[in-house]
C-alpha cells in the first residue's frame, strides 16, 4: 500500500559518504562513552534484593516508588506481577545493610504510607546470578547476529549479509552509547528491546535489499547506484507508514507506559530511528562500496538454454 509515489529517484547513494562518515563518528563516540563510562547495570545484573508485598487494594505504584526512593534508594525497580494488588521491588546492595534488614526497612516505611501492606516473599539475588543474566544476554545476542548473517548470505549475497550486519552492529551499540552516556539503567528489558531492534532493523533492510533485486531484474540498462536509488526510493511510502505506525505505538509506551516501561520505550525509539537511518545510509552503501552487481542476485541465462527456448534453434535452411 502506498499514499504517495515519487516520480524521480532521490539520489541518495551521491551523499552516502558523507553520512557514513557521520555514523563512522557517532559510533565511535558510543564506544568511547560505553569503554569509559560503561553501561548502569540494573539490580537483575548486578544482584540485590527482591521484596514481594502484597495489598487489599490495587497498588499505587507511583507513590510505593516515591516512599522506596524516600528511603535514600536510587535504582528501585517497582512493577506488579500477577495482579494489580501484588507488586515486586527490586533493591540494589547496600554494603552497610544486610538483605533481611533491607527488607524490614522498606517494609516498615511502606506500612507507614499504607497499612494494608503485607509480605510475601523476599530473596537475596547475589552478582554470581547476574554475571550468568549478563553472559546469557551476550549469547543470545551473538546468536540472533549469526541467525541474520547466515540468512541473508542464503536469501541474498554474502556482500548482503556483510553490510547488513555492520549496519545492524552499528544501531546497537549507538543505542548502548545512548544508555552508557546517560548512565539510564540497563535493565533485561531494555537488553530485550536491543533484541528486538536488530530484528527490526534487518527486516527494513530485508525489504530494501529486495526492491534492489527486484530493480535489477526490470532496468537492465541501469548503474548499481541508479538500481539503488531506485530501490529506496521506491520503498519509502512504505517505510513512513510501517514505521511511523510503529513510533506512534512505542511513543505511546514511553510517554504514558510509566517508569517501568520507560527505558525499554527509550531504547526502542532510539533503534527505531537509527534502524531506519542504517538500513539506507549504511547497509545500502557498504553494499554499493562492496561492489554489488546484477550477477550477484540473478543467474545468468546460459546460451544453451536461450537455444533451447528458441523455435529456429537446429533449422537448416
Amino acid at each position: 500500500m502506498e499514499f504517495f509515489k515519487i516520480r524521480r529517484d532521490i539520489p541518495f547513494m551521491k551523499h552516502a559518504l558523507i553520512f557514513n562518515v557521520v555514523s563512522f563518528l557517532t559510533f565511535a563516540v558510543a564506544v568511547f562513552f560505553l569503554v569509559t563510562r560503561g553501561l548502569h547495570l540494573s539490580v537483575e545484573f548486578t544482584g540485590g534484593t527482591v521484596m514481594e508485598v502484597a495489598y487489599s487494594q490495587p497498588a499505587d505504584l507511583t507513590k510505593v516508588r516515591g516512599t522506596v526512593s524516600s528511603l535514600g534508594y536510587q535504582d528501585v525497580l517497582v512493577q506488579n506481577f500477577g495482579t494489580s494488588r501484588d507488586v515486586m521491588i527490586r533493591l540494589p546492595v547496600q554494603k552497610d545493610q544486610t538483605s533481611a534488614q533491607q527488607s524490614a526497612v522498606v517494609l516498615e516505611a511502606l506500612k507507614k504510607a499504607s497499612p494494608d501492606v503485607e509480605m510475601r516473599r523476599t530473596e537475596f539475588v547475589g552478582p554470581q546470578v547476574g554475571q550468568e543474566l549478563a553472559l546469557d544476554g551476550l549469547k543470545a545476542l551473538a546468536f540472533v547476529i549469526l541467525g541474520i548473517m547466515i540468512y541473508l548470505a542464503i536469501r541474498f549475497e554474502w556482500k548482503y549479509a556483510v553490510a547488513a550486519i555492520i549496519a545492524n552492529l552499528h544501531d546497537v551499540v549507538i543505542i548502548m552509547g545512548f544508555f552508557a552516556f546517560f548512565q539510564w539503567e540497563f535493565s533485561l528489558a531494555v537488553l530485550a528491546a536491543v533484541l528486538a531492534v536488530l530484528g527490526y532493523s534487518v527486516n527494513e533492510s530485508v525489504v530494501i535489499f529486495d526492491r534492489i533485486r527486484e530493480a535489477f531484474r526490470r532496468f537492465r540498462k541501469m548503474t548499481p547506484v541508479e538500481v539503488i536509488d531506485h530501490g529506496i526510493t521506491a520503498n519509502i511510502s512504505r517505510t513512513i507508514i510501517t514505521h511511523g505506525s510503529t513510533q506512534i505505538m512505542v511513543l505511546s509506551m514511553l510517554l504514558f507506559g510509566g517508569e517501568t516501561l520507560h527505558y525499554f520505550a527509550m531504547a526502542l525509539t532510539i533503534g527505531i530511528c537509527f534502524g531506519i537511518y542504517s538500513s539506507v545510509f549504511v547497509a545500502a552503501a557498504i553494499a554499493m562500496w562492496l561492489g554489488v552487481k546484477r550477477e550477484d542476485l540473478i543467474k545468468p541465462t546460459s546460451r544453451r538454454d536461450g537455444d533451447a527456448n528458441d523455435p529456429n534453434a537446429g533449422a537448416v535452411v
